[in-house]
């Protein structure tokens, strides 16, 4: 099943638009906030097709996905009667509670910066430093150093990799793309149930 390579090529497309900046900036607000799919799918391929680009990039990503983090932390702050429902209905309650006592711990800013950095949901993360009225300061930075790291990451990979990571990801991505899923369904059921 080519899922995976056909998505690879529309995003490599879709990465030339000329309002394509504006779809990673929005995105990265977005998913900092509530949206699912992490904004490395659309900054590689981007970074990928105008490499030369590739740390403009990474820069709008940082700068777009800490504003959506400060959103993030304001709706924590004012709206946590509202969103805990939604936190309920969609099974997060105790991963939310575990949060809310480790970032309630002296090292709050290594859990912004974890999240910020690695596949853990940024989004819940900026919203229980709201909550628990973290320091905006401590959460400012962590999410600049976390977020920053990531995305200049990615796009120094895509840099320097270039052509020959593009011709290995088009042999490999599906492949790739189905074990990613399976790693990530496997966490979640050892997490859960565990």
């Amino acid at each position: 099943m080519k899922l995976f390579s056909k998505m690879y090529e529309r995003c490599l497309l879709l990465a030339g638009h000329r309002h394509a900046v504006y779809y990673l900036g929005g995105m990265s607000v977005a998913e900092s906030i509530f949206f699912p799919i992490p904004v490395d799918v659309m900054l590689a391929p981007m970074a990928m097709a105008k490499r030369e680009k590739a740390w403009f990039y990474a820069t709008v990503c940082t700068a777009c996905s800490v504003v959506g983090g400060i959103l993030g932390y304001l709706l924590g702050m004012t709206l946590i009667e509202l969103i805990q429902p939604l936190i309920d209905q969609f099974g997060y309650r105790d991963t939310f509670t575990s949060l809310q006592e480790r970032m309630n711990s002296e090292l709050g800013y290594v859990v912004v910066f974890t999240a910020g950095f690695s596949p853990i949901p940024y989004k819940l993360i900026t919203i229980t430093a709201g909550v628990i009225e973290m320091s905006l300061i401590i959460f400012l930075v962590a999410s600049i150093i976390g977020r920053g790291a990531r995305f200049y990451l990615v796009a120094a990979i895509v840099y320097w990799g270039g052509e020959a990571i593009d011709r290995k990801l088009k042999q490999t991505i599906d492949w790739l793309g189905w074990v990613v899923i399976l790693l990530a369904v496997v966490g979640y059921l050892v997490y859960k149930y565990m």
